[in-house]
């Protein structure tokens, strides 16, 4: 027998009312947890970070990072929640420790695969080897500008599992970007649109040939035409990774500092107004800003903290409601390491270790430091210039240029003050090849003007030179005039604007690196095939055998700024 119809009404209401009900107790909002980390630079052990707290700026200094640590971090969050997505803001490899550098950077990559990276920008320092070798280190293969390293850790590279993002890195026929411009992951339900991108002036510091064919394009312009198909894939959360940075005076864990300054702050202020969360690299400072509602972050560098972020998001909206950022300091006090990262990064130390560990030298201090202090030169960079110079005199070469941001350590000996290999290495990362040409008297001179276009030296970094060259310069005179006529010498004579000298400096510079592009312009070019690290390893070896002692005794500063 049918049931009437008029029984079905109060059956029928109860289920959509029971539905409405369902429907209505779906939260309004939802909790997505990002995990970023920036400038890893192949840091796979923890190394010492020293930064300053509090109102009387109180110096702590603490061991922090390893991959084993991140691992252990990584973990324990994940058991919060499962969906945490962590993402990078580029030079995850490049300007790398020995341990890394030795193998091509593939274990850097393996272990970003194991932290279960999902995405990252390029930074510039993923361009150091050329857009063949950073292609290879994605896609996987052998077939690399490093025979002598690829695929000698594990006999093959199957490529990283992550992928790097490229928005504003374009090839110049096509226009289109080499590597993919964003990758939209879902978490909690939500579709989030990541976008990455590197500075527009990475071809001022990066190597010209390894990016022949690429221009990069400005930043912000290449992120907001992105936004319509974003949405049109159903994206209403846009984070940005950017390797580019700037510098606050507030304390890294500080929430929310508002004094960021730097090259940065133009190109946040350009973006949509959509796009709520910037996640930086590139200035190696830990930060946690605002800036014009959008909040900013970025996680110091080598691994010593990340940045966890929250972003609340309305679900009716799709777009941020709130967002929360913390930067957390990675130490054993904090976080336990992961049993599978500590036993790679053990077997990864034993098998290093086995060639880094040879002693090359004495030296004469247990350090030869980087630092300037109040001088334009450092005791390591007046070395390294003199090693330089060293491997050119074959050539003719009369005087050594090295730049500062190609010396990425301080050398540490060991044990009696002996150095070894992997401390040297540690020095000079890059393995940049030497070479020698002839510039005048007057170009040389215009080289040294040049250390101060833009009015930018604490960024370029002034030019480390060789023993027997010295100049004097004043910062109060004009732009193109601050070199003191008739200061600069050789060997205690003036340089005459139209006699040649010979010169030698790494490859970076002679192609115009670090805005030099006075170096282009050398003629006779000779392509020594020696790496600038082999020419430090020998000349330690030299003088410890003519006992003259690095680091014994402290050379004089090369460089004069004549203030009164």
């Amino acid at each position: 027998m049918k049931t009437p119809f008029f029984k079905l009404i109060p059956a029928a209401a109860a289920v959509l009312l029971s539905g409405c009900a369902a429907w209505h107790q779906q939260p309004a909002s939802v909790d997505v947890n990002l995990v970023a980390l920036n400038d890893l630079h192949g840091h796979l052990e923890a190394t010492n970070f020293t930064y300053t707290t509090g109102a009387k700026q109180e110096k702590h200094t603490v061991s922090a990072g390893g991959i084993d640590i991140l691992a252990g971090a990584l973990k324990r969050w994940r058991r919060e929640d499962p969906e945490l997505l962590l993402v990078g803001a580029g030079d995850m490899i490049g300007a790398s420790p020995a341990i890394s550098s030795m193998w091509a950077d593939e274990p850097t990559l393996a272990a970003l695969d194991m932290l279960g990276l999902t995405v990252t920008s390029v930074g510039n320092h993923e361009f150091d080897q050329g857009k063949v070798e950073l292609l290879r280190q994605q896609r996987g293969g052998c077939d690399s500008p490093r025979a002598d390293k690829a695929c000698k850790f594990n006999g093959i590279h199957p490529g990283a599992k992550f992928g790097y993002l490229a928005a504003n890195v374009v090839d110049v026929r096509s226009r289109q970007p080499i590597l993919p411009a964003y990758r939209i992951l879902e978490s909690k339900g939500v579709k989030i649109a990541f976008i990455g991108t590197v500075l527009k002036d990475t071809a001022e510091v990066v190597a010209a040939s390894g990016i022949a064919g690429l221009e990069f394009i400005d930043e912000a312009e290449a992120v907001n035409r992105l936004l319509p198909e974003l949405r049109r894939q159903g994206a209403g959360v846009f984070v940005v990774l950017i390797h580019q940075g700037g510098r606050s005076k507030a304390d890294f864990d500080k929430q929310y500092c508002d004094d960021l300054e730097g090259d940065i702050l133009p190109v946040i202020k350009k973006l949509d107004p959509a796009i709520r969360l910037v996640i930086s690299g590139h200035s190696h400072k830990g930060y946690l800003c605002n800036v014009d509602g959008r909040i900013v972050t970025q996680a110091q560098m080598g691994g010593h903290m990340m940045s966890r972020i929250k972003l609340t998001v309305d679900r009716n909206s799709n777009s941020v409601a709130s967002i929360d950022a913390q930067n957390v300091l990675m130490t054993k006090l904090q976080f336990s390491p992961e049993p599978e990262a500590e036993a790679f990064l053990k077997g990864l130390r034993e098998r290093s270790m086995r060639e880094l560990a040879k002693p090359v030298a004495t030296i004469g201090a247990k350090t030869i430091t980087r630092e300037r202090g109040d001088l334009d030169d450092s005791p390591l960079g007046r070395l390294v210039a003199d090693a330089t110079l060293y491997a050119g005199r074959p050539y003719g070469a009369q005087i050594g240029f090295m730049n500062v941001g190609g010396i990425r350590l301080s050398l540490e000996a060991g044990e009696n003050n002996v150095a070894n290999l992997g401390q040297v290495q540690a020095v000079l990362p890059f393995g940049n090849s030497l070479v020698v040409m002839n510039l005048t008297g007057a170009q040389i001179r215009g080289l040294l003007e040049q250390q101060w276009v833009g009015d930018k030296p604490e960024t370029r970094g002034l030019l480390q030179v060789s023993e027997g060259f010295t100049y004097r310069y004043d910062l109060r005179r004009p732009a193109g005039e601050r070199v003191i006529p008739g200061s600069i010498t050789l060997n205690g004579v003036q340089l005459e604007d139209n006699a040649s000298y010979r010169v030698i400096v790494n490859a970076f510079l002679a192609e115009g690196g670090d805005a030099f592009p006075m170096f282009t312009k050398g003629s006779n070019r000779v392509e020594t095939g020696i790496r600038d690290v082999d020419s430090l390893v020998r000349y330690l070896v030299k003088r410890e055998q003519d006992k003259r002692l690095p680091g014994a005794v402290a050379d004089a500063t090369r460089i004069q700024q004549v203030k009164e």
